[in-house]
C-alpha cells in the first residue's frame, strides 16, 4: 500500500519521518519530493476568472470623498457653485488616488507574487503494509498533512481510495 500526502514546508516533515521510522517504516520506504509553486506575473487589472485580492480604487474612493467634500465647501464661494465643484473635487480625488495606487503597484511592488491561498510544498509517499495503512494515515494527519490519499495494490493493479 502507498500513501500520498501533501505538506507545507515546516519542521513537521522531519517529525513525521522520525515518527514513521520509530513505528517500523524503513527510511527507504519514505519518499519526500519538494514542489515548485507557480509564481504569477504582476497583473494590475483583475479578470472574471482571476483576482489577486488587491484593489486599485480603494485609495481613489477615499480621496474622492474627501476632495468632493472640500470642493463642495469651497464651491459656495466660487462661480460654478457647490455641486459642480463637488463633482470636480470627486474626479480629481479619484484620479489622484488611482495614480497613487498604480505607483505603489508598479514601482514599489515590482516583485512577482506567489499565488495566494494554501500551497502544498512537499509530497510525501510512504510505502507500507496494508495493515499499517491506518496507523501511517493517522500519523500523517497528526503532523498537519494537508491531504492524504491511499493506493492499495490488488493483484498487480492499483486501486485508489481517499483517506
Amino acid at each position: 500500500m502507498q500513501l500520498f500526502s501533501t505538506f507545507e514546508h515546516t519542521i513537521h516533515i522531519e517529525l513525521v519521518v522520525a515518527t514513521l521510522e520509530k513505528k517500523g517504516i524503513p527510511q527507504e520506504n519514505i519518499f519526500v519530493v519538494p514542489l515548485d509553486n507557480m509564481m504569477e506575473e504582476r497583473k494590475v487589472f483583475d479578470t472574471v476568472q482571476r483576482s489577486d485580492g488587491t484593489s486599485l480604487i480603494d485609495i481613489g474612493a477615499a480621496l474622492s470623498t474627501a476632495f468632493a467634500v472640500i470642493g463642495a465647501s469651497i464651491g459656495f464661494e466660487l462661480t460654478w457653485g457647490p455641486i459642480y465643484w463637488g463633482l470636480v473635487g470627486a474626479a480629481v480625488g479619484f484620479l489622484v488616488g488611482f495614480a497613487i495606487r498604480l505607483f505603489t503597484e508598479f514601482v514599489l511592488k515590482k516583485r512577482r507574487r506567489v499565488l495566494k491561498g494554501f500551497h502544498s510544498e512537499l509530497i510525501m509517499i510512504v510505502e507500507c503494509k496494508e495493515d499499517e495503512g491506518e496507523l501511517v494515515e493517522n500519523i500523517l494527519f497528526r503532523h498537519f498533512a494537508m491531504g492524504v490519499a491511499k493506493v492499495k495494490q490488488v493483484d498487480g493493479s492499483a486501486s485508489a481510495g481517499q483517506g
